[in-house]
């Protein structure tokens, strides 16, 4: 079957819209019903019915939207394999959502280099939406996001849930001063958690949406503000940063994402490295208070 009918009805089943699907494929509505069209006549099924509110899946819809992710996704990796180093025996690639990467990523990496030497690694950092159609396409093995959206096809696995932990460059502080305050966007989660905990910091003057750029700009300029524990740690041990006391915690958990019909050797080799470094980043914390 062409692997473009599949494409095509995978992007309506997950808009629930023909013109939205034929947006992001760049092709005429038109051209987007033709391919249904032959694709219910390869299956012998009618596979959405359309409305004024958009497009639902019928029974057989339902059911073919696993099989259609598979043929997808099994393509993909065919295609990626072809490209393969010389001297590997496969290829994996892994996305990682911005806030996460370090050091969840590069141990992984690091990791990788020692337990599954044969393999060659690709790792890309992104907007988690973006990592989780690209795991549901087939052209990345595994995405590692914060709050996934759950698609068809697809499993979420809890790799660790990390702590988010107020920190300052002013030893001793009790309470956050507003005017030094850097706002970091951590999620709509933590976001409403926030502004119960602290509403006097709801208007902060500086804000980031990617922690590593505002640790920096915390660093060179001084103030307070929350970060993840395993990243704020060596800056803690050095004494450039500050625990504040009695500041509240918040979880901040980091999510596997791959295909279920992905039961390649290469992909479990992956998720095993990516399991065993998040382990140790578990225990650190526990190791550097004992």
């Amino acid at each position: 079957m062409d692997i473009t009918l599949a494409r095509t009805f995978l992007e309506i089943a997950n808009s629930r819209s023909f013109v939205q699907a034929a947006d992001r494929l760049n092709v005429t509505q038109t051209a987007v019903s033709a391919r249904v069209r032959t694709l219910e006549d390869l299956l012998g099924r009618q596979l959405f019915v359309r409305s004024k509110a958009g497009a639902s899946l019928t029974p057989a819809g339902e059911q073919f939207v696993r099989h259609a992710s598979t043929l997808v996704q099994v393509w993909e990796r065919a295609r990626h394999q072809l490209a393969v180093p010389a001297g590997r025996r496969a290829l994996v690639t892994v996305g990682c959502e911005m806030s996460l990467w370090q050091p969840l990523l590069r141990d992984w990496m690091l990791w990788m280099r020692q337990g599954a030497p044969d393999l060659a690694l690709r790792a890309e950092v992104g907007l988690a939406d973006d990592l989780i159609e690209r795991v549901a396409s087939g052209t990345i093995d595994i995405a590692i996001a914060y709050a996934p959206r759950h698609r068809p096809g697809l499993r979420i696995e809890l790799l660790i849930e990390e702590k988010l932990v107020l920190v300052s460059t002013e030893a001793g502080l009790r309470t956050p001063d507003a005017a030094r305050y850097v706002y970091v966007d951590w999620g709509p989660q933590f976001a409403e958690q926030h502004s119960l905990a602290f509403p006097e910091l709801s208007g902060a003057a500086v804000s980031a949406n990617l922690g590593p750029l505002a640790l920096d700009y915390l660093l060179a300029a001084g103030g307070t503000g929350y970060f993840r524990q395993s990243v704020a740690r060596p800056h803690l041990e050095s004494g450039r940063l500050h625990r504040v006391a009695g500041a509240p915690e918040f979880i901040y958990p980091a999510y596997a994402v791959f295909a279920e019909s992905g039961e390649i050797e290469s992909l479990h080799a992956a998720l095993a490295g990516l399991r065993q470094v998040a382990a140790q980043l578990a225990r650190r914390p526990r190791r550097a208070r004992a």
